[in-house]
């Protein structure tokens, strides 16, 4: 609950034990006249989609029922993370290292976390929401898998979004992918 009475979707974000920090570094003000004007979305916009339809990795965060972090780098071809509705995201989960770590941790606390970076750019999205992975749906593998992707998908982990939010470009390095590099040289 905002420090108002009203429910934000930065909440997820900002705990009570998160705006008392705010409140003891004089930042809380802030961000509640911030958050009065413009909350954070839970829906995908047109800039989402195209952001996420560019990226070819982010970092995915879940935790453990007692509250063990873990982030895995999730990686395929550029888009491989779809857009399913204004509300929803899904990706194919290829054949890795056998950990299942995320499967895990995901069957007993289905909140998790999306961080996308675009280095090049230096902008970066955080998503915050509920998971599953889905193993049963054909039409769904279908609708997330990249038939030209040499990668063998298992199942689909499909990301119900209740918040999203940008951030400043303050701190990110600035980096290029190989091929962002080739194009640079190029001219293109």
């Amino acid at each position: 609950m905002s420090d108002k009475g009203r429910a934000y979707h930065s909440d997820v974000a900002f705990s009570a034990s998160v705006k008392q920090a705010q409140s003891e570094r004089g930042s809380r003000e802030v961000y509640e006249k911030a958050m009065q004007r413009r909350d954070w979305s839970n829906e995908v916009t047109e800039g989402l989609a195209d952001f996420i339809a560019e990226r070819d990795s982010f970092y995915l965060g879940t935790a453990s029922v007692d509250g063990q972090p873990y982030i895995q780098h999730r990686g395929g071809p550029k888009g491989f993370l779809k857009v399913l509705d204004k509300h929803r995201l899904a990706f194919a989960d290829y054949r890795g290292n056998r950990q299942y770590v995320s499967l895990g941790n995901l069957r007993e606390n289905d909140k998790a976390f999306l961080f996308l970076m675009d280095y090049a750019n230096r902008r970066r999205i955080k998503i915050w929401g509920r998971a599953a992975f889905v193993e049963d749906d054909p039409s769904l593998f279908l609708r997330v898998s990249d038939p030209d992707y040499e990668a063998i998908p298992e199942r689909v982990l499909v990301f119900t979004i209740e918040a999203w939010d940008t951030n400043c470009p303050q701190h990110i390095p600035q980096r290029y992918t190989v091929e962002e590099f080739r194009q640079i040289r190029e001219g293109l």
